[in-house]
C-alpha cells in the first residue's frame, strides 16, 4: 500500500471513530432526556393527594341536586384555572350543604377549557368520569392536585392515576385516549362564549351570569335574592 492510500485509509478510520462516538454522545443524551422524563412523570404521579370525600347529593353525570329545584345553578370552569380552584376548595361545599342538599339548588357544571391542553384533556376526563358516575369525585381530586397552569397538572399518566384513586375502571383509561368526548367538550366551549362566558370560574344563577370566584357570604347573596324571586 502506498502513502496516499495509507494517509487516505488513516483518515477514513478516523471519520468512523468520530461519528462512532457522536452516536455514542445523541444516544446517551436521548437516553438521559427520556429517564429525566419518566423520573419527572413518576414523581408526579406519586405527589397526588387524596382530598377528604364530600358528599355530592343526587348526583347524575355533571349535575346534582334536585332538578325542580327553584335555583339552577350552572359553572363554567376549566381544571387548571386558579380560581376555579379557590371556589372548589373555599364556597362549593358550603353552597352544597346550605343549598343543594335541601333541594333549594340544582347545581350544575360545563367545561369551559381555554388555558391549555392540560385543560382539554381534563375536560375530555370529566366526561369519561361522568360514564361511571363519578364526575364529582373526579373533580374534587383534580383540583385537589392542581399544581400550575401547562406544567402537565393533568397529563394522561397523572388523570388516569387519580383515576385509580377514586375508583374508575379501566375503560377511563380508553376513553381518555380516544377522545370519546371531543366533540362534546367542544360543542360546551361554544355554548358558553354564546352565553356571554369568557373567563373561568363564571355562573348562571337563573340565567343571570356571575362571574369571580366568590367567597360563601357573597355567593349566599346572589342565590338568597334568586330564591326571593321565585
Amino acid at each position: 500500500m502506498g502513502k496516499r492510500e495509507e494517509i487516505r485509509e488513516k483518515r477514513q478510520r478516523e471519520k468512523r471513530r468520530n461519528l462512532l462516538v457522536a452516536t455514542l454522545v445523541i444516544a446517551g443524551g436521548v437516553i438521559i432526556i427520556t429517564a429525566m422524563v419518566i423520573s419527572r412523570s413518576q414523581a408526579q404521579i406519586q405527589s397526588i393527594i387524596t382530598p377528604a370525600a364530600i358528599d355530592f347529593p343526587q348526583s347524575e353525570g355533571m349535575a346534582m341536586g334536585d332538578p325542580n329545584a327553584p335555583v339552577i345553578i350552572e359553572e363554567f370552569s376549566d381544571f387548571q384555572c386558579p380560581a376555579c380552584q379557590l371556589f372548589h376548595e373555599q364556597t362549593l361545599e358550603q353552597v352544597v350543604d346550605q343549598y343543594v342538599k335541601t333541594g333549594d339548588v340544582y347545581y350544575i357544571f360545563h367545561n369551559f377549557p381555554f388555558i391549555g391542553k392540560d385543560s382539554q384533556t381534563a375536560a375530555l376526563g370529566g366526561y369519561c368520569a361522568a360514564e361511571q358516575g363519578l364526575f364529582w369525585e373526579y373533580s374534587n381530586i383534580l383540583f385537589a392536585n392542581q399544581i400550575g397552569e401547562n406544567v402537565q397538572s393533568f397529563s394522561s399518566a397523572r388523570l388516569e392515576a387519580m383515576a385509580d384513586i377514586i375508583g374508575l375502571d379501566a375503560e377511563f383509561a380508553k376513553c381518555l385516549r380516544e377522545e370519546r368526548y371531543q366533540d362534546q367538550v367542544d360543542a360546551d366551549f361554544l355554548a358558553a362564549q354564546e352565553t356571554g362566558v369568557d373567563s373561568t370560574p363564571s355562573f348562571l344563577i337563573n340565567g343571570e351570569l356571575v362571574i369571580g370566584a366568590f367567597p360563601f357570604e357573597t355567593f349566599q347573596a346572589y342565590i338568597e335574592q334568586a330564591l326571593a324571586g321565585n
